[in-house]
């Protein structure tokens, strides 16, 4: 069996674990999470993401070691090289990541590999999660940020529609967690973190902001996504989670466009990320 590790770097960790590519699952009892401040100097990045790699493959053989790695962009997936010239990440602008980590691990840099974070949540949801089978799959991920993914049969792609125009601004601004927390304010003056508080709120207040996203979500998608003709939309990220506050306004809002599409919500969640960069390395070596 080829010895695997999923990882998957984000500005403030990084989160990691064997794979079984058999059973196409986590081995859980690997699972690595470490904090990582993007902010610092590369060589305590660096260090961070060595050491938090060591722990998760202490028992592999290194010779046989295969590192899928999903990274947010900008980002040179396939030489390795990171392009985030902004926020975080900075102090390693323009570094040869793939042979940096080859280097400090004594591995050959053919043993790593690069994915975009969004589509490495799309190639775990379709390698051993909720859209197994599916040859047209659009995904979703809605949390802090919107990530965008297509998986067209082969391989899932960065669909990069956040920034894209919508209503008065821009896609992310209605139907990211800040969102829910600016018009929680608007309505009501005062401030909720997110969906989860929202749960706590009165009914009222709880029916009349899902139903407003709802019907956001429903215009996103039939704006941007039903060209795609996907067989089925999944979601993930943590408004994913109260899916079912909003899914009756949404799915009947989608009828009314004529767009008759099933929806399955992440059951790995975090983890896709992780399974989708090891599966996406193992396609890459065949």
């Amino acid at each position: 069996m080829q010895n695997i590790l999923g990882i998957d770097i984000g500005g403030s960790h990084i989160t990691l674990a064997q794979v079984n590519p058999e059973k196409r699952e986590i081995i859980s009892s690997t699972y690595v999470r470490e904090h990582v401040d993007s902010f610092e100097s590369k060589e305590i990045i660096f260090s961070a993401w060595v050491s938090a790699i060591d722990k998760a493959a202490h028992d592999l053989d290194k010779e046989d070691l295969l590192l899928g790695i999903a990274m947010p962009g900008p980002f040179d997936y396939e030489n390795g090289i990171s392009l985030m010239q902004q926020g975080k990440f900075i102090d390693i602008y323009q570094v040869n990541i793939k042979e940096e980590l080859a280097k400090r691990m004594s591995i050959s840099q053919d043993q790593i590999y690069f994915v975009n974070d969004a589509a490495a949540f799309m190639e775990g949801e379709v390698f051993g999660g909720c859209v197994q089978g599916f040859n047209k799959v659009f995904g979703v991920t809605l949390g802090t940020g919107l990530g965008t993914t297509f998986y067209n049969g082969e391989f899932a792609t960065d669909e990069d529609l956040w920034d894209s125009p919508f209503k008065n601004s821009i896609c992310e601004d209605y139907l990211a967690t800040r969102w829910f927390v600016n018009y929680y304010t608007e309505l009501t003056g005062e401030q909720i973190s997110g969906t989860k508080e929202l749960l706590d709120k009165p009914l009222e207040i709880q029916t009349k902001i899902f139903d407003e996203y709802a019907d956001s979500f429903s215009e996103f998608v039939v704006q941007y996504v039903s060209h795609y003709e996907p067989e089925v939309l999944v979601i993930g990220g943590n408004i994913a989670k109260a899916y079912p506050y909003f899914e009756k306004r949404f799915i009947q809002n989608l009828i009314k466009n004529n767009i008759n599409l099933p929806v399955r919500i992440s059951a790995i969640f975090e983890d896709a990320a992780i399974l989708g960069a090891a599966s996406y390395a193992l396609k890459m070596l065949k």
